[in-house]
């Protein structure tokens, strides 16, 4: 597998433009804004990280911490600190000569030395993520002692995408990708394979940012919520009960201040793996 700069970029960029023209309940959308953010706050994040995220010349850990930088300048505040380090190892994979996209992924993260895992420590105390403490190992304000893999190691029990790093992706690849691709193998189409891929997510774990911000209890509320949502969803029924369905969802959520962040993290990086899959097999490769 070897993508073009040019290709990685577009496809990092068309996954995060459908994952926000997405009604995904509880976070940020065309549908409807909140938490204090705007969809256009995360479409302009996503084209101002992009060129980063895929720059050739720059080690891993340093494309991540650009592109916060990047988004930082551009609107402010954290839009994507889960999207890009989600995507960033991923975009690196699909840009290496031979293997396949997970093969290479694997060897993106095993390389990963303590230069990147010094960036990516700086790029998350910049980006200041929601429910961000102190840690009793590997605390990100100070000096990392230890590979990017072994620190996710650590916190793989309680943050999803940790736990990505760990298992080489495994919920993006077995759920969140499996979900989308059922979807649009069944016939569904604009929004909606976007939206059964978060909701398989929200619906499959606690979601791990709104467990740092209201604890435990709440995201499996959450994600019990979410259950029965999708269970509506699966039902019988025109395109507008649907959306009514997940905006009264959303509304719920938003009135309570939740915002299932890492689902939609993690839904972005399905989307980018489901795209560069789709131009593979129409031959979209450079070299």
């Amino acid at each position: 597998m070897r993508f073009s700069r040019d290709h990685v970029r577009a496809a990092y960029e068309d996954a995060c433009r459908r994952e926000i023209e997405a009604l995904k309940p509880g976070n940020v959308h065309l549908f409807a804004d909140g938490h204090f953010m705007s969809a256009g706050q995360f479409l302009t994040s996503a084209s101002v990280s992009s060129a980063p995220l895929t720059d050739p010349g720059l080690p891993v850990g340093r494309r991540m911490l650009d592109a916060v930088r990047a988004t930082r300048l551009a609107v402010g505040t954290n839009t994507n600190l889960g999207i890009i380090l989600l995507c960033a190892p991923l975009l690196r994979a699909a840009e290496m000569a031979g293997g396949e996209l997970l093969e290479n992924l694997g060897k993106v993260l095993d390389e990963m030395d303590l230069e990147d895992t010094a960036s990516v420590f700086e790029a998350i105390v910049l980006a200041s993520p929601g429910g961000l403490g102190s840690a009793e190992t590997h605390d990100v304000r100070e000096t990392p002692k230890v590979r990017l893999v072994e620190v996710m190691q650590e916190a793989a029990g309680r943050d999803m995408i940790a736990r990505q790093y760990v298992t080489r992706y495994d919920d993006v690849f077995g759920i969140g990708l499996v979900a989308l691709e059922e979807a649009i193998a069944r016939g569904e189409s604009g929004m909606w394979p976007t939206v059964f891929a978060y909701m398989a997510f929200l619906a499959g774990f606690p979601d791990s940012h709104v467990a740092r911000n209201h604890g435990a209890e709440t995201a499996d509320r959450v994600q019990d919520e979410a259950i029965a949502v999708r269970a509506l969803l699966d039902a019988p029924g025109d395109e507008a009960a649907r959306i009514a369905i997940l905006m009264d969802f959303d509304r719920h959520l938003k009135e309570r201040a939740v915002n299932p962040g890492t689902s939609a993290d993690l839904t972005v990086a399905s989307l980018l793996v489901h795209g560069l899959r789709f131009n593979l097999h129409k031959g979209s490769v450079d070299g």
